[in-house]
């Protein structure tokens, strides 16, 4: 059938909602394809055979003839091109034609086609059926006596269940050869030969007479191999590679790789220039920079790079324990109060001392005019250590008054931190 005639209003067939005698229209085109009166026009698709019975009984077996290709696939275990190119063998022989076609809606998924199954006209023609109504709503009321002997067979093979011939594997994949024996008897020509049978050799009773000796040693890997290996080294050993893709990493790497770099001289010669100090946005295009044209450096250069880092990772990290050790200190409370006076007459050394600041004849900050506060505040401003002046020799409180509460306790705040640098540079 042309494709202008699978649609159920431009049909010559007739439409049958009885599974069985569709089925036998089925039968009657299988047995014409065997004898090579039907040939599919698709390009490669395969001959009729049991795929298209076993899809034509599927079909036959649904309430509504809306076959999901995807279902049929998987409930006959082919491919969805082989369910696809059978589906078009039966609408090209007038077995199925289209209700309404599947489409692809965006955001809505797939929608099935709708079939309606018919029996050709060619079937009734040739069986002698006789029909009344016309178009693709008439039924049958009966068949001519010479075809019912054949109307008869193709209802027994419609009523059996189509099974598809299993695939035949090859018996050197699942079986194992016994020895071969010499001559037609059972007895084998060399005195002392002995074969364990199959069986004892496959439960592991017996081992065989000439075992399989491996002379394969440990595989190595190739270039690419060694490329991806350096570069899940470097991902999981340099904390600023975590997260990186490694397939970047290793094409960054592969000449590193190829001169036999270890993961240790790559991020020692990475690292040479300190880190930035906002942290690594992109870890591979760092990486690429740092290392662009040092692939060709000698193994001594790379030895010096290498020393160099972990010096200079020693050093780090004994400052940092310095500052560990300092910071949490002694637990006992007379090893602390110790260190509390030593610290404090460290400080009391090292204070400068300060000469005495006479504010004023007057002695008093309310007796001071609006250009005196002024003035005494711009100074400020400029320069800390006249707040601490005031506030030594007119006290906190009054000190607060003449500066406000935030500038005092600003100045306060560095002289703390001033403080404690002070007493780590002198240790």
């Amino acid at each position: 059938m042309p494709p202008t005639h699978q649609w159920i209003h431009t049909t010559t067939g007739r439409t049958t909602t009885d599974p069985h005698s569709w089925m036998t229209a089925v039968h009657w085109v299988a047995s014409l394809a065997a004898k090579g009166h039907y040939r599919p026009t698709a390009k490669g698709s395969p001959k009729w055979g049991p795929t298209t019975l076993a899809v034509a009984q599927e079909i036959a077996a649904l309430k509504e003839c809306r076959p999901g290709v995807d279902y049929l696939a998987r409930k006959l275990k082919v491919s969805v091109r082989t369910v696809k190119y059978h589906l078009g063998m039966l609408r090209e022989t007038g077995l199925l034609v289209y209700r309404s076609k599947g489409t692809r809606i965006s955001g809505v998924g797939g929608r099935a086609s709708e079939f309606e199954r018919t029996i050709p006209l060619a079937f009734d023609l040739a069986l002698g059926i006789r029909t009344v109504g016309e178009g693709a709503t008439r039924r049958a009321v009966g068949a001519a006596q010479e075809t019912r002997a054949a109307l008869g067979k193709l209802a027994k093979k419609a009523a059996r269940k189509v099974r598809r011939p299993r695939r035949h594997t090859p018996v050197s994949a699942g079986t194992r050869c016994t020895p071969m024996q010499g001559g037609t008897s059972s007895s084998s020509s060399a005195a002392g030969t002995y074969s364990p049978s199959e069986s004892k050799l496959a439960s592991g009773q017996a081992s065989s007479p000439t075992p399989k000796s491996s002379k394969r040693g440990p595989r190595t890997l190739n270039k690419v191999g060694r490329r991806y290996q350096l570069a899940r080294e470097a991902v999981s050993t340099i904390p600023w590679l975590h997260g990186a893709s490694v397939p970047r990493i290793a094409w960054i790497l592969k000449d590193f790789a190829d001169a036999d770099w270890t993961v240790r001289e790559v991020q020692a010669v990475a690292e040479s220039i300190p880190m930035p100090a906002h942290g690594v946005r992109r870890p591979s295009g760092m990486l690429a920079d740092r290392l662009r044209d040092k692939a060709n450096m000698t193994a001594t250069m790379r030895a010096g790079y290498v020393t160099m880092w972990e010096e200079s990772r020693a050093a780090a990290k004994d400052r940092h324990t310095g500052y560990d050790d300092l910071g949490t200190g002694p637990r006992s409370i007379a090893a602390r109060r110790a260190i509390n006076e030593a610290f404090a007459a460290i400080q009391e050394r090292l204070a400068p001392e300060m000469p005495e600041v006479e504010l004023s004849p007057l002695g008093s900050i309310d007796e001071l005019t609006r250009q005196e506060v002024l003035d005494l505040r711009y100074e400020a401003a400029k320069n800390p250590d006249v707040v601490l002046d005031m506030i030594r020799a007119l006290g906190e409180r009054d000190a607060r008054r003449l500066y406000t509460n935030r500038v005092v306790d600003q100045t306060l705040a560095l002289e703390r931190i001033n403080a404690r640098r002070d007493t780590f540079a002198a240790f």
